[in-house]
């Protein structure tokens, strides 16, 4: 078969369109198993070996694709000290909105005591219908114009109800204000990782990739 007619299991799945709607039946979900083009893998910052061992995983949010990519994090927790300094003025990985320590000391055996390492940033998903948004009794949880889900301090009562609706607990209460918090895509935790285990690709950037992934 020749490199022509040769198409990519990912880019065939997109189709002719590249929209995050089409991202959306993938979000969450690792990328192994598809074969990806040189175009987009480079825009990824991944390789396809990491593809096929299964540690990178994409999430679509409002302003772009969100790649995270295990195989590069270090569990320096660099990304929870940025995180907490820019929206809360100090410094915890407990109301941090990117999750690295709770995977690496987590309640299944694992940890920096064990030979068995686990350690990976998880976000916020972004979810199009938030489950931390319905849950809500006050309606403290709203979209602004770019669909970024946000927190109104003014109306969270602290009860804990998003973060016990969403399914991966992004949410946090924190103990000092007893006001939840949750990711708003700010980016300080993608600034502060040095080894590329996160990074956030515009969507723009994503469709010209694309194309000239079909041009080719």
């Amino acid at each position: 078969m020749s490199e022509m007619k040769k198409q990519n299991k990912f880019d065939q799945m997109l189709g002719q369109e590249m929209t995050r709607r089409k991202f959306m039946k993938i979000s969450g979900k690792s990328l192994a198993g598809l074969t990806i083009s040189a175009s987009l893998l480079s825009l990824f910052g991944c390789t396809q070996e990491q593809v096929d061992n299964g540690s990178v995983t994409l999430w679509t949010t409002p302003t772009g694709l969100l790649v995270v990519n295990e195989a590069k994090c270090t569990g320096c927790q660099r990304c929870e000290i940025n995180c907490t300094i820019v929206n809360d003025g100090c410094v915890s990985s407990y109301i941090s909105r990117v999750k690295v320590t709770r995977n690496l000391m987590n309640n299944k055996g694992h940890g920096t005591y064990q030979n068995d390492w686990v350690y990976f940033p998880d976000t916020c998903r972004q979810c199009e219908d938030p489950w931390c948004g319905n849950a809500c009794p006050e309606e403290a949880i709203y979209a602004d114009k770019n669909g970024v889900k946000h927190v109104d301090e003014k109306k969270c009562i602290g009860c804990g109800a998003c973060v016990e609706a969403c399914p991966w607990h992004m949410p946090t209460i924190n103990p000092e204000t007893k006001k939840s918090s949750k990711c708003i895509l700010c980016g300080a935790c993608i600034s502060g990782c040095v080894t590329g285990a996160l990074s956030k690709v515009p969507w723009d950037e994503v469709t010209a990739a694309a194309q000239k992934t079909r041009k080719q």
